[in-house]
This record gives structure tokens, C-alpha cells and sequence, in this order.
């Protein structure tokens, strides 16, 4: 069995291509990393190792890679392929979307064999949105004929991969914790299942839960923990404010998720106190900077502070801690983060009210949004940086 994935990063490397090539595919990468796709194409094996006390490692072999600048190559790798995955990060897939197209264009004239293309971004609806811009490349009849073969399952995929600090440039340290769910209603009919992956038939509520409650809280402990001057996650996370602060963010967003899905509340209960204990690993070491990069795209009104916040508004509910959340993203003025720089200009000079506006979609008349004003004027006053 073969699989093409797009992305040779920690996360495809370290938790995608480990998970396939458990599973028995032989894995080729698709990277515009030249040196990183010469040493898979001359090695064929790499080492993912365990955050954990024992230091576990596990050698991923039967695995090559291509240039995602051949366009050529790409296209003849995803016609001969099982199964296409991504974890580019969503605000990539549009600039694969072009390859992928050409290779099923080929593969259209070459096999009748079903293919599940399967986006693994932190997105609600990844592979949909990656069909859709597959689909832009290709005529209306390649489109026909793409609906008959070509599956776009939704997943939703959860393992933390810190800051590498590895001689071997093809090494990855992962937490042991990993969670990968498929929505099995739109995988093709005989499919293969892939061996620790887990298949639901509803896969919303599985792609929220994950969201609203391990990147909401991640974040937040990273922007709480930056304002307080701590360098990694697992700093912030042992001072007992911010910890406090975290699980409050996430007993709001468990009410929000047992409300809507109708989860046992105790079992989500179970499932928040396992993430928290995620965030403390010792043996990971993650940068706040890291976990807090890209703010603009964090506060977004379909992203894992805003959503959440409006939803459970929706229900009646009131989300203090989520608006505080948001407050100290605004407050996130790392320099050398692009989307953090911007925010503070336009803070500089519109204000904080039509910062809240502009990047989270809260009118000023919202309650969320003078509920975030308020925390914010709090918040810059506890600032350590």
C-alpha cells in the first residue's frame, strides 16, 4: 500500500507518517524542503521519539519523499497512491490544492481505484475545504468524473509537537497522547481502515471537542503564560493562577460542548483533566511563542477562542474566562511573530475597540466584546514583559 503525504514537518513526520507506516504504507512525503525531502529520499527511515520517562524510540521505515515544486512527480506519486493525507496547516492547503489536482487528473486516466484524500489540520472541515479548492483546478468534467473516485473525509487529528532540538534533522520527540478521527460516512465504499485511527459516523462533535478544548486551552495557558513572563507552557502551567485560569476556560467550553452534542458530562470532565495534564508533561519542552503564533488567525470568529465563546453565548451562558482569553491575545506583542506586530499597530492606531472588532467579528455593542475590553484594561496591568 502506498500513501502520499504532503508535509514533512514534526507533525507528518512524527505523527502522520509514523501512523501510516505502522499501518504497513509505504510513505512518501511531499515537502518543498529540498534538503529535509533529500535526506528521506537517501536515508528511508527516520526515529520518532517518546516525551515521556523512558524516552521510548520507535524507527519509522519504508518511506521516501518528492519535491513539491516537481509538479510532475507529485502528480505520478498520487496516481499510484492508496490514500493522500495533509498537516501543511490550513492556510497551505490552497498552494497544494494545484498538485493534488494534477495528480488526480492523472489518476482519473489511469485507474478506477477509489482514493481518500484526508486533510489533518487543526480546521473545522479541512478536507472539505481542501476539495473545494482541489475542485477549482479542475474542469466540470474532471469533476464528474473526481465525485466517482476521489473521497474528502473530515478529520480531526490531536498530538502536541514541541520545539525540536535534535542533532538529526529528521528526529521528532511527540507527546505519547495522540488521537486521530476519521468521518467514516465519506470514505469510499471497500476502504482499508487504518490502524489506529478511529472512524465515527458523526464527526462534528469530535472536531469541536478537540478544538475548544485542547487548542482553546493551549493557547490560553500560552498567552496568560507570555503576559506573565514565563518561556514554556509547562512554566505557565505551574503557577496556580494561570492554571486556575486555563481549567476555567475549559469548564466553559465543556458546558458549551455537553450542551450542544449532549456528551456524559462526567466523561467530558475526565476528558478536560487528561488535556490539562498534557499541557504539564515534563519532559516537553514548549515555548509560549510557539503554542501563541499567529494570533490573528487565533482570534478569528470560527477559531478556538471566538467560536466557542459564541456558541455558549448562543446558549445562555456567560464566558469570562474565553473573553480574558481573548484580551491577553490582543496583549501578545511578541516582535518577531508577523500577525502580533500587526495587531499592536492597529491597536497603536485605531484603539483597542476596533482591534476587538476587526479581529474577532464582536460588534462593539456585543457583550463578549465589552466583556474582552474590560479584561484587557485588567490585563495590562498585570504585564510582565
Amino acid at each position: 500500500m502506498r500513501a502520499v503525504h504532503f508535509g514533512a514537518g514534526n507533525i507528518g513526520r512524527g505523527f502522520i507518517g509514523l501512523l501510516l507506516s505502522r499501518a504497513g504504507y509505504e510513505v512518501c512525503f511531499v515537502d518543498v524542503n529540498a534538503s529535509l525531502v533529500d535526506l528521506l529520499r537517501e536515508r528511508g527511515q527516520y526515529t520518532v521519539t517518546l516525551a515521556n520517562a523512558q524516552a521510548d524510540a520507535e524507527l519509522v521505515r519504508n518511506v521516501t519523499a518528492v519535491n513539491g515544486t516537481n509538479l510532475e512527480q507529485v502528480a505520478e506519486a498520487i496516481a499510484g497512491a492508496d490514500l493522500v493525507t495533509t498537516a501543511v496547516g490550513v492556510s497551505v492547503l490552497k498552494h497544494i490544492a494545484p498538485s493534488i489536482a494534477q495528480g488526480i487528473r492523472v489518476r482519473l486516466r489511469a485507474s478506477a481505484a477509489p482514493l481518500p484524500v484526508i486533510a489533518c489540520e487543526n480546521a473545522i472541515g479541512g478536507s472539505t475545504q481542501l476539495k473545494e479548492q482541489v475542485y477549482a483546478h479542475l474542469t466540470p468534467e474532471d469533476r464528474v468524473l473526481a465525485d466517482g473516485l476521489v473521497a474528502f473525509p473530515d478529520a480531526a487529528v490531536d498530538r502536541i509537537v514541541p520545539l525540536q532540538h535534535h542533532e538529526d534533522p529528521l528526529q521528532v520527540t511527540v507527546e505519547p497522547f495522540y488521537e486521530w478521527v476519521v468521518d467514516r460516512s465519506a470514505m469510499p465504499s471497500g476502504f482499508q481502515e487504518i490502524a489506529g485511527v478511529h472512524y465515527v459516523e458523526k464527526l462534528e462533535p469530535y472536531i469541536e471537542r478537540k478544538l475548544f478544548t485542547v487548542n482553546t486551552g493551549h493557547c490560553c495557558a500560552a498567552y496568560h503564560g507570555y503576559l506573565a513572563g514565563c518561556s514554556t507552557i509547562q512554566e505557565a502551567m505551574s503557577s496556580e493562577a494561570i492554571r486556575a485560569e486555563v481549567a476555567s476556560v475549559l469548564q466553559e467550553t465543556g458546558a458549551m460542548l455537553v450542551r450542544k452534542f449532549g456528551f456524559d458530562a462526567k466523561e467530558h470532565e475526565t476528558y478536560a483533566a487528561k488535556i490539562m495534564d498534557r499541557f504539564t508533561n515534563p519532559y516537553i519542552d514548549d515555548e509560549v511563542v510557539r503554542v501563541g503564533r499567529s494570533p490573528i488567525r487565533k482570534l478569528s470568529p470560527n477559531d478556538r477562542l471566538v467560536r466557542p465563546a459564541l456558541l455558549a453565548h448562543e446558549l445562555g451562558m456567560e464566558v469570562p474566562h474565553l473573553a480574558a482569553g481573548m484580551a491577553a491575545a490582543l496583549l501578545f506583542d511578541y516582535p518577531e511573530d508577523p500577525e502580533a506586530a500587526a495587531i499592536q499597530a492597529l491597536i497603536a492606531e485605531h484603539g483597542i475597540h476596533h482591534a476587538i472588532e476587526t479581529y474577532t467579528g464582536l460588534p462593539g455593542e456585543h457583550p463578549i466584546h465589552q466583556n474582552v475590553y474590560n479584561r484587557y484594561e485588567t490585563l495590562k496591568l498585570t504585564v510582565k514583559r
